[in-house]
């Protein structure tokens, strides 16, 4: 009895890793197809295309710019869904969640109708000279709307795992709830925060749809590596996705070392 026991978890096992193997290799294997089908020389001069390399810059700074500034927002909207109850809550979450599920063409529409000249911002933005369509601020703006509800979520559910009486038993000592917040939540929900900022960030780096309407140029990098291959086609569009993925494994691996350091994991 005890074999077949054995037996059947060795299965079970066997079974589970065979599966996830293919997930892995589903993933896996495209990546990998670009780099074995790209020529050397090809990828070398890409690398020293500097339509390229801006594209990649303003890709970079676009997306981390805007992660920083909207999280001066999203983490104190994260703590207020994971601590109070107040009426439309459920609302707020859902539509927190909704730039995740509506088409990215959409969603670039319905930043297009907000930023544009005819809009309240747009017009704002024009008095002082700024036409926010086709402007990096455009694109920040596109970028942290589709990738938002990944640090809200994350540093809600980090909230959500703080003990409650730690908070009270210092506001019981006497320590502001602002004190409480940087002193506290914050920290012991660090993991989660940090999780979610690596996560916006890398998704809004990755994002087209929404940039595309309203920012054609400048380009972002996913934009030139369309326009290259509806221009020239795959020979001259897969170099530039090649050097693209390159450069955003080597930041998301600094990225979560960061994290796991900052968290003092081994």
């Amino acid at each position: 009895m005890q074999n077949l026991k054995r037996a059947n978890i060795s299965g079970f096992s066997l079974a589970m890793t065979l599966l996830g193997g293919l997930v892995v290799l589903f993933i896996l294997a495209p990546l990998l197809g670009i780099f074995i089908k790209t020529d050397p020389d090809l990828l070398l001069e890409t690398t020293n295309d500097r339509e390229v390399t801006s594209s990649i810059v303003l890709t970079l700074w676009t997306s981390m710019l805007g992660t920083l500034v909207m999280s001066l927002g999203a983490i104190p909207l994260a703590y207020l869904l994971a601590r109070k109850k107040f009426l439309g809550k459920r609302l707020v979450t859902g539509l927190i969640d909704l730039p995740v599920v509506i088409p990215h063409s959409a969603a670039g529409i319905a930043v297009l109708g907000v930023i544009s000249r005819d809009a309240t911002i747009g017009k704002v933005a024009g008095h002082f000279g700024l036409n926010l369509v086709g402007h990096p601020l455009g694109i920040m703006a596109a970028m942290a709307f589709v990738s938002l509800p990944f640090l809200i979520n994350a540093a809600r559910d980090g909230f959500s795992e703080v003990p409650v009486r730690l908070e009270k038993a210092a506001q019981n000592l006497g320590a502001s709830p602002l004190r409480v917040f940087f002193s506290i939540s914050v920290p012991l929900a660090r993991r989660n925060i940090l999780s979610g900022l690596v996560m916006m960030f890398a998704r809004g780096m990755s994002e087209f749809g929404a940039v595309i309407i309203v920012a054609y140029h400048p380009m972002i990098t996913p934009i030139l590596i369309f326009e290259r291959f509806g221009n020239f086609g795959l020979q001259y569009a897969r170099p530039v996705a090649a050097v693209f993925i390159l450069v955003c494994l080597v930041f998301f691996v600094l990225l979560r070392m960061l994290v796991k350091e900052k968290n003092g994991d081994a």
